[in-house]
């Protein structure tokens, strides 16, 4: 017979295992926490309130605002009811339509921008006819725009589609059972239940949309979001110029976190 061995062993190799574990995962968190703490304490605040109230910051900010509020609208929009599609068809299709849902995900930024300059560049049908309109495509805030929604609405609609598919269905089929419309059925059961998930994504994709720097420099150097203008910051004027707005962004970054924390739905479980 093979010795057994007591709760107090087992819970001393678990212990130790645990230990280990958090140990080898802690560097990997200082490597994520040092570079944060020292944006934010190497300069005083008083500086970094200085150069915030500077006409190009202060014009990257509200270019920013505007333009990810923009582009996280018709994210959800149009993202909304794809998610909503996806979650409710199986199929060869639907697993094609979520592949390229995924796409600008996994694409580097500066390739989503060159992506979207073959179709809406200064050169082409598209973007010409446009430009003919008075309503250019490129370096305009329309521009901006478009490089926003390309890289952000995928975390609408992946995360949308998640929400929808956690709610239970026989719900539904007892709200059609009952004679309403699907649209109804969406509107007063599916959605309400779905809806922290959903405003977790849309929170998730204004995030990334006013952090988003590649495509947006490939299609719309000006006007210069915060992204762009930190860039500008650091290879004109330095790293100590950078800083202020790469502040925001952080906060901006730790507002997200807190909104879907609060929320209780992260879009990455």
């Amino acid at each position: 017979m093979l010795p057994t061995r007591s709760r107090t062993e087992v819970g001393a190799g678990r212990l130790d295992w645990l230990s280990l574990t958090f140990l080898l995962g802690a560097v990997l968190l200082c490597y994520y926490l040092v570079p944060l703490v020292s944006l934010v304490v190497t300069q005083p605040p008083g500086t970094v309130l200085e150069r915030l109230t500077t006409p190009d910051v202060t014009a990257a900010v509200r270019t920013s605002v505007l333009s990810s509020t923009v582009s996280t609208a018709l994210a959800t929009v149009f993202g909304l009811p794809l998610a909503y599609w996806l979650a409710r068809t199986e199929g060869r299709l639907s697993a094609l339509v979520t592949a390229l849902v995924v796409l600008p995900l996994v694409l580097p930024p500066i390739v989503s921008g060159m992506v979207l300059l073959s179709v809406v560049g200064p050169n082409t049908p598209l973007g010409s006819a446009a430009t003919a309109a008075g309503v250019p495509l490129t370096r305009s805030l329309a521009g901006i725009v478009l490089a926003q929604t390309f890289v952000a609405s995928p975390f609408v609609v992946v995360t949308a589609k998640a929400a929808v598919e956690s709610v239970d269905r026989s719900l539904e089929y007892a709200s059609r059972s009952l004679g309403k419309s699907r649209w109804t059925t969406f509107r007063r059961v599916t959605l309400p239940i779905a809806w922290p998930g959903i405003l977790a994504g849309i929170t998730l994709a204004f995030a990334r949309a006013i952090g988003e720097f590649g495509a947006t420099i490939m299609l719309a150097y000006y006007p210069r979001t915060m992204p762009v203008q930190i860039w500008v910051s650091f290879t004109t004027l330095g790293l100590d110029e950078a800083f202020p707005i790469a502040v925001v962004l952080l906060g901006v970054a730790v507002a997200t976190l807190v909104v879907i924390n609060v929320l209780g739905s992260s879009p990455l479980e």
